[in-house]
């Protein structure tokens, strides 16, 4: 994990990767936890059976689940030393380019885009790039943005 001593420190990383995640098995509770919750039971996503018999030969994970596990995933990237509070602000440029089956073994890969001072503190842009193992094109690519205060 990269620790940066404060905003300027950070600063300078403007343009560069950050580096990866490790890696985390989206299982098929989760899966089942994330449908409970937000009301999505479509059967791709919580009926082994017939989504074995789909298109992806099992169930795949929920869009809006891949992109919920980034911050789990980023905050094994990096963080920011002497930091008052740090909330999400938004996102853009949200993409799902290929489907997450159940059992995928996923990481982010994060770039910082910019800070510029916003927000009552800086805004910070975050590229995130999720990635499949085995799998060359992402499962989720987002522009993550938040505010971090001093």
């Amino acid at each position: 994990m990269k620790v940066f001593q404060g905003i300027e420190e950070l600063e300078k990383a403007v343009g560069t990767h950050l580096g990866y995640s490790d890696w985390h098995t989206v299982t098929q509770q989760q899966i089942d936890m994330f449908a409970e919750v937000t009301g999505d039971h479509q059967w791709i996503h919580v009926d082994p059976e017939k989504a074995a018999q789909g298109p992806f030969g099992s169930t795949i994970a929920h869009g809006y689940l891949t992109l919920s596990l980034v911050p789990m995933l980023v905050w094994q990237v990096y963080t920011v030393d002497g930091l008052r509070m740090g909330v999400n602000y938004g996102a853009n440029k949200l993409r799902f380019p290929s489907p997450v089956p159940v059992d995928s073994r996923l990481r982010a890969g994060v770039e910082l885009v910019s800070l510029v001072p916003g927000g009552g503190g800086h805004q910070l842009t975050a590229r995130v790039t999720v990635e499949r193992e085995g799998w060359d094109k992402p499962s989720c690519v987002v522009e993550m943005v938040s505010v971090l205060v001093a």
